[in-house]
């Protein structure tokens, strides 16, 4: 990484926090009142009812009545069914009869993104609902979103390729030509250098979803990136790569050229089918281990140079700003990071007992070693089970068995990876780095239980 002098900068978007958190209060006020939601409020054998359309059809069917129609809409990805009954007494919904040939989920779940207040939603982003993950790939409806100037709508029949600059042969490659080179296939997280930039100073957002929602974890399928390099043929002296989307916002990067021939790939499947508009159909760049905006969407063009390209987006965004007033750029790396999933901020538990303690941990550099989980603020530490596969650079899922005593607990997870990097605390990071930069927040998160079974997002060291 280099260091240059700078000026004081803030996140590419003006952050209200009051905002961001006038809209996770409104969606923990729906969350509260379901039953089925990690976050609702009641009694766990008191069944209330709850404003959404799943529970007043259950109920409604539960008195004979079937099919009565209410005002409430589907939740999204689904086909709202009317609820029989005794489902043994009545047909099933037809093969391919309703769904068009592709398929619903259950009208009973309903987990979403959430995306936070900004001025446009053009230029916004979205946080994955962690809080009820399962495993470790996430559904490609629910990856995080970063946009800069809206999702671009391309036809891949249209769609080329330029690569050009210190290279033997410029070449366009179309969407068909891409496809036609082997393919190779890799599950890993991509994760957002601002995930968590509100947390820095203070515990700001309530949930998981606010806190550590811009990363997600997706099998990607494509083509090296090394591939269609050695097709255009690299000059000697060339070090750096420039990727530009196809946005609005013709999004732009310096890729090192040495990054770009060891395992960068172009994507365009995700999770087992063609990659999604809002993740960059029709093809996008991966820079594996790399923070998320390096990672292109729409790419239509890679220029070869010998320097790197100094765009707005790495040198008057997406740079660490230091106490001193100098800059780091090009901090590409995501280091190791882990977070407790459940329970997590502003859940309920509703009773002492046994629990048990899950969380997702990741690293950018390698593969996660170990994960050691506390539940006294840092006095002692034990070994989480990590749940396979373990891959490098993928989210890991980790648990450990918990048996609360209903005293007030503080919940921490902390995670090494194969380099040897242990998770700091946010603590040890502000004396490093101060409090002028919003990125690579990797520190350790805490959360509280009270003696009432509430949790909620503190600082603790």
């Amino acid at each position: 990484m280099n260091k240059s002098r700078s000026s004081k900068q803030s996140f590419s978007i003006k952050i209200k926090p009051e905002l961001l958190q006038q809209q996770e209060q409104h969606f923990l006020e729906v969350e509260q009142q379901d039953p089925q939601s990690p976050y609702f409020r009641g009694q766990s054998d008191q069944i209330k009812a709850a404003p959404r359309r799943r529970f007043m059809l259950g109920a409604i069917a539960s008195m004979g009545v079937a099919g009565a129609q209410t005002a409430f809409a589907a939740s999204p990805g689904s086909k709202e069914r009317p609820v029989p009954a005794d489902a043994t007494k009545t047909q099933g919904v037809g093969v391919a009869t309703d769904d068009g040939g592709y398929g619903f989920r259950s009208q009973f779940e309903t987990e979403v993104r959430t995306r936070y207040a900004t001025k446009t939603t053009e230029s916004s982003w979205s946080f994955t609902p962690l809080q009820t993950s399962m495993g470790i790939i996430t559904p490609s409806g629910l990856h995080y979103e970063r946009h800069h100037g809206g999702i671009a709508t391309i036809d891949p029949s249209k769609h080329l390729l330029y690569v050009h600059g210190m290279v033997k042969q410029a070449k366009k490659f179309s969407m068909s030509d891409i496809k036609r080179y082997p393919v190779v296939s890799r599950i890993m997280f991509l994760e957002c250098s601002g995930n968590g930039l509100t947390e820095w100073a203070k515990p700001t957002l309530k949930t998981v979803q606010g806190t550590h929602g811009l990363t997600s974890t997706s099998e990607w399928t494509g083509v090296p990136l090394s591939t269609i390099l050695n097709e255009a043929g690299l000059r000697p002296g060339a070090k750096w790569l420039l990727a530009e989307g196809g946005d609005a916002a013709v999004m732009t990067r310096s890729i090192p050229i040495e990054k770009a021939l060891k395992d960068c790939m172009l994507a365009y499947g995700q999770n087992g089918e063609a990659i999604r508009p809002e993740q960059g159909y029709p093809v996008r760049l991966i820079v594996p281990g790399y923070e998320g905006n390096m990672c292109i969407k729409w790419l239509r063009r890679l220029e070869v140079s010998d320097k790197p390209f100094m765009t707005r987006e790495e040198t008057a965004k997406y740079t660490d700003l230091l106490p001193d007033g100098t800059a780091l750029q090009f901090s590409f790396g995501m280091q190791p990071k882990s977070v407790i999933t459940y329970p997590s901020g502003e859940m309920l538990l509703q009773k002492p007992g046994f629990y048990e303690i899950t969380g997702l941990a990741w690293s950018g550099q390698g593969t996660i070693t170990r994960v050691e989980v506390t539940a006294d603020g840092g006095k002692t530490w034990h070994d989480a089970v990590l749940h396979g596969p373990v891959l490098p650079i993928c989210h890991t899922r980790f648990s450990l068995p918990w048996e609360w005593d209903g005293k007030e607990a503080i919940l921490q997870s902390r995670c090494t990876d194969d380099t040897g990097y242990v998770q700091p605390t946010i603590k040890k990071l502000v004396d490093e780095r101060g409090l002028s930069s919003v990125y690579h927040l990797n520190g350790i998160q805490s959360w509280k239980v009270a003696a009432t079974g509430e949790v909620s997002n503190v600082h603790h060291y």
